[in-house]
């Protein structure tokens, strides 16, 4: 299955991206939430701002033209290990192709400060990416992945990625977070693969 099932006389949406997250000021500045400061910084960068989503979805949108079509931009209203429960009702109410489906998130695997695009590759850890897998019913849509490093020592990954980066990390992340802006942009203009070449890029 590559496409939702769009309601009714509702018009096909071109690409979907989404910012995982705990919400709440709670887990603001957390490794978790890294994927939420990409999308802020584009919403930011074009002056665009979320808004509630259609009833029954537990998500934010904003709904914009862009040159080759429409696109929605999201973050899930639900808790990090519940977002399958926000993107789903997205993929099915505006009718997405998986393979127009982004999803940002930090990712402990990935070196800190960089990227890594991939198309249809396992959580790696990520409940969130867990549960949209598993509310899609596959693992075929796109992830930018936004490295955060390793917990040190014994610490359990679950304390390490809801607690802050450290002082010293910050400035670097507000550079992978611009970055990781970008991406965003070049994968609503161009798609996935285009998009991932783009990634490595920025990476040298």
């Amino acid at each position: 299955m590559c496409r939702g099932r769009p309601r009714a006389g509702r018009r096909l949406i071109s690409r979907l991206v989404v910012g995982l997250r705990n919400p709440g000021a709670k887990y603001r500045g957390t490794r978790h939430n890294v994927g939420a400061e990409a999308i802020d910084r584009f919403l930011l960068d074009n002056a665009l701002k979320l808004k509630r989503a259609p009833q029954g979805i537990r998500a934010e949108i904003v709904d914009y033209n862009f040159g080759g079509g429409r696109c929605v931009v999201a973050m899930p209203t639900t808790f990090m290990n519940e977002s399958g429960q926000a993107v789903q009702p997205l993929v099915r109410y505006f009718g997405i192709d998986l393979r127009d489906l982004l999803v940002v998130h930090d990712d402990i695997d990935v070196p800190f400060g960089k990227l890594k695009m991939q198309w249809a590759r396992g959580h790696g850890g990520n409940n969130g990416v867990r549960s949209i897998a598993g509310s899609l019913k596959t693992a075929e849509f796109w992830r930018l992945k936004m490295g955060v490093g390793r917990p040190p020592g014994r610490m359990e990954p679950v304390d390490f990625v809801t607690a802050p980066f450290t002082k010293s990390q910050r400035p670097e992340v507000d550079v992978t977070v611009y970055r990781a802006a970008e991406v965003i942009e070049r994968f609503i203009a161009d798609g996935g693969e285009a998009t991932r070449q783009f990634t490595g890029e920025l990476n040298d």
